[in-house]
Formats: C-alpha cells, sequence, structure tokens
C-alpha cells in the first residue's frame, strides 16, 4: 500500500482534533454544568470501574479532591497537541488499579473493555450536551464527533479493539451498555445520593453560609443531575423522576438551545465560554 493510500485510510478511520474539530468546541464548554455528573455516574454503574474507584480512590473520603485531579490531564489529552498532551499519562495513572470482584474474578482499570467505557462516557457526554443544550446535532455532526473522539482514545495508548469503527458502532455498543451491562454499583449509588439526602457542605463553605445556600443548590443540582441521566440508570439507581420533571427538563433544555441565549453565549468574552484548558488549546491554534 502506497503512503497516500495508507493517508487515505486513516483519514476514513478517524478525525483530527483542533480549532476545527466539534470534541474541542463543545467539550470545554463552561455549559457542561448543565447535565450534571452523567459521565462520572455512568462510568461508575460499571461494576468493575465502579470497584476500581471504590478500592482505590479517594472518591469518598474527598470527592472535589478526586475531580481535580481527574479532569484536568483529561482535557489536557482533548486540547494537546498530538506529538504533546497528557494521554499516555493518563492511561499511567490507571495502571496499579487492580483488584477481585465480589465474586472473586479479577479487574484491571487498563483492561481495554473497562477503559474504552470510561471514554464512551465523555464522548456521549459531548453528543448529550450538545445536542441537548446548544443545539440538535445531525447525523453528520454526531459522526463527526465520534471519528474525533477515535483520534482522542488513541492519545492514551490504549488498546483500541473495543472501540467501534463508526457513530453506528458506537450508538449499538452505548445502547447495550446502557440497556444490558450497567448496574447500580454502591460507588455509583453514593455519587447521586445527594438527590434523595442533600448536598453535603463542601469543605471551605463556613457552616452557616451553606444553610442558606443549601436550599437553594439542592433543588438544582437534583434537578439537572436526575434529568441529565438516561431512563433506565435513573431506575436502577432510584432517582425519582415524574413525567412533569421531565416535561420542565425539556422546556429547559429548549430554552439554551434557543437562538437568543445562543446569540447571547456566543458574544461573550472566551474566557466566560470555555474552561482554561480549551483557551490554552485555542490560543496555541
Amino acid at each position: 500500500m502506497t503512503d497516500l493510500a495508507e493517508d487515505a485510510e486513516q483519514t476514513l478511520d478517524a478525525l483530527p482534533l483542533g480549532p476545527e474539530s466539534l470534541v474541542w468546541r463543545y467539550f470545554g464548554d463552561n455549559r457542561m454544568y448543565l447535565i450534571g455528573p452523567r459521565p462520572a455516574v455512568l462510568q461508575n454503574m460499571l461494576a468493575e470501574l465502579g470497584q476500581g474507584v471504590l478500592d482505590h480512590s479517594v472518591f469518598f473520603a474527598d470527592t472535589a479532591a478526586r475531580v481535580k485531579r481527574s479532569l484536568p490531564p483529561i482535557f489536557m489529552t482533548v486540547y494537546g497537541a498530538d506529538d504533546d498532551n497528557e494521554g499516555i499519562r493518563v492511561r499511567d495513572f490507571h495502571t496499579d488499579i487492580k483488584g477481585e470482584m465480589p465474586d472473586g474474578s479479577r479487574y484491571h482499570a487498563l483492561d481495554p473493555d473497562t477503559y474504552f467505557w470510561a471514554h464512551a462516557t465523555f464522548v456521549e457526554q459531548v453528543l448529550y450536551f450538545a445536542d441537548t443544550f446548544v443545539k440538535r446535532l445531525t447525523r453528520a455532526e454526531k459522526e463527526q464527533i465520534y471519528l474525533e473522539s477515535k483520534t482522542w482514545y488513541r492519545r492514551y495508548g490504549v488498546s483500541d479493539r473495543p472501540m467501534p469503527a463508526d457513530y453506528d458502532g458506537f450508538e449499538r455498543y452505548w445502547n447495550r451498555m446502557i440497556d444490558e451491562i450497567v448496574v447500580a454499583h454502591p460507588t455509583a449509588a453514593y455519587g447521586v445520593g445527594y438527590v434523595t439526602k442533600g448536598f453535603p457542605r463542601p469543605k471551605g463553605v463556613a457552616p452557616a453560609l451553606w444553610r442558606v445556600v443549601a436550599p437553594v443548590f439542592n433543588p438544582i443540582a437534583a434537578f439537572l443531575t436526575t434529568g441529565g441521566m438516561p431512563p433506565r440508570t435513573r431506575e436502577l439507581l432510584g432517582l425519582p423522576w415524574s413525567e412533569g420533571q421531565e416535561r420542565r427538563y425539556q422546556r429547559f433544555a429548549a430554552l439554551w438551545r434557543s437562538k437568543p441565549v445562543n446569540w447571547l453565549w456566543d458574544h461573550l468574552p472566551m474566557r466566560l465560554r470555555y474552561n482554561t484548558f480549551a483557551q490554552t488549546g485555542y490560543a496555541r491554534g
């Protein structure tokens, strides 16, 4: 095969990340907070991944610390260059995350099926967020996001054996995982416990201030978290959700997708619209 043919095959197989990519456009967008903790909860609903977090992470002792440690290198993997990103470092964080499941079987965070599921929740996060809170994506845009995500995944240096070839395959994979594989692992249940119990007071927030903030914050957090979860996972986790709440959620999402809101958002300064990692990537070009 000639070099030209090889290049053409690679182009068809995946799309590059960069300023023109849709993954860049949406992944670092600060409106992403509107989907709540959807990817983290879904990750932990894969039993092997949830068990790894249960056995090895500070997630239960200090949830905020775990988030602060985990997310920056993932963003730097996306918004880095092909030859200068954090992907291998992210992978190496997981080398020693292994152990035994309750049934005696073994798990390892670098098992390709487990690692790809974690990545898939981030890919679906981009798709869900953009389609729900920015604009209705066309099929071609969904395909583009998925093909760009293949480049993203390969930056980790993990086997891409479980990775579907195209967006159609990814849809089938995702639906099967949600419909047949994920479970209400204790780690995932803990991660959404505040929906019914209220959010614990964050470290550094004075008790008196939290007593004022919590009655407003907790219902909003519960609404965004529960509304942002796939219906079957709500059922598995016992998250209360009514038809009326669903209608309110869809109206809320439609407001964010509206032309006036998008126009206003697009005219805000970059520092307000994107996180620092995305800003750095776009500045580099």
